[in-house]
């Protein structure tokens, strides 16, 4: 039996130059963390929101444990091109609502099977 192992993500969230020269020591995924999400947007709402910007490649919503209200998103591109368009594409208003938007990357995770 093959069994995947669960993978923790890191956001990283640096200025541009500091980004290039991360990537040539890691691969990297780019995308754009989210904050102050309303109650009432979810991840195919917010997939519809950016996919003017770019090919999302992953958009995942987590609630913060502290809070029931509180959730956070993060938005993948497939290019750090598409990645910095979304970001300076704001400020972002989503049904009514200014949404924090902060331009990451993250390195590119592995899979690793066990068997």
């Amino acid at each position: 039996i093959e069994k995947i192992a669960p993978q923790k993500r890191v956001f990283i969230s640096l200025p541009r130059k500091y980004m290039a020269a991360l990537s040539k020591h890691y691969p990297l995924d780019h995308g754009l963390l989210i904050m102050n999400l309303g109650h009432n947007i979810n991840e195919g709402y917010l997939r519809a929101y950016f996919k003017e910007y770019g090919d999302i490649t992953m958009c995942k919503i987590k609630t913060c444990s502290n809070s029931s209200k509180d959730k956070l998103a993060f938005v993948r591109f497939r290019t750090a091109d598409e990645a910095d368009r979304a970001d300076w594409a704001g400020p972002h208003d989503i049904r009514g609502a200014e949404i924090k938007v902060k331009r990451v990357v993250s390195p590119k995770v592995n899979i690793i099977y066990f068997t």
